[in-house]
């Protein structure tokens, strides 16, 4: 989760042409492998992975048998398939708009848009500097409802909410296999209908 989030970081640092190793937050450090810059920048935007984590316990993505304990360093690290479920909901996180300088961007592009305005604001071609917006939306996710919904809901049922007979049964064998179900909106919006 880290590296991911600090891999979008160092990338909008090295468009612009900043130096991800001298900091203003962190202590900047001669050894190659820590940029304090990088850590900077990440801090306006930390919720993000923050919301990620959280989004992954409680939608089933990740839960506790996923992650075993190391002895030798005292760690605890989790399994390699639980990581990519994990980082999978990272980058929809990332990938989704959000409404800054009245556009519809990715939250990676406005890190992005966020560097360049650093860069401006050193150089002097800017008396402003603005990390406040854009705002977080949060939204709270119970996909576990909606995978109990499916299995209650019968054929004629899920004919009905105008959900097509090839989807229904593939969630319905899916939802039996897998703990956590990704469902297109489109499939959710009918599914919510239906419940309401």
């Amino acid at each position: 989760m880290h590296r991911a989030f600090e891999g979008e970081c160092r990338a909008a640092i090295n468009t612009v042409g900043l130096e991800p190793s001298v900091g203003f937050l962190h202590e900047t450090s001669s050894y190659q492998t820590k940029q304090s810059f990088v850590y900077d920048l990440q801090e306006p935007f930390r919720w993000i992975a923050d919301v990620a984590v959280m989004e992954a316990f409680e939608s089933g993505v990740l839960d506790l048998p996923d992650f075993y304990f190391t002895g030798d360093d005292y760690r605890y690290r989790f399994d390699p398939e639980a990581k990519e479920r994990f980082l999978g909901l990272l980058r929809e996180r990332f990938n989704s708009r959000v409404t800054y300088m009245r556009h519809a961007l990715k939250w990676d592009t406005v890190i992005e848009q966020k560097a360049v305005g650093l860069n401006r604001y050193l150089v002097g071609r800017s008396a402003r500097l603005d990390f406040r917006e854009p705002e977080p939306i949060l939204t709270e996710i119970d996909d576990r409802e909606l995978c109990k919904h499916m299995l209650d809901l019968s054929e004629a049922e899920a004919r009905l909410s105008g959900i097509k007979r090839s989807t229904y049964y593939h969630l319905r064998r899916k939802n039996r296999t897998v703990r956590f179900l990704r469902t297109y909106n489109k499939t959710k919006m009918k599914l919510n209908r239906w419940q309401i």
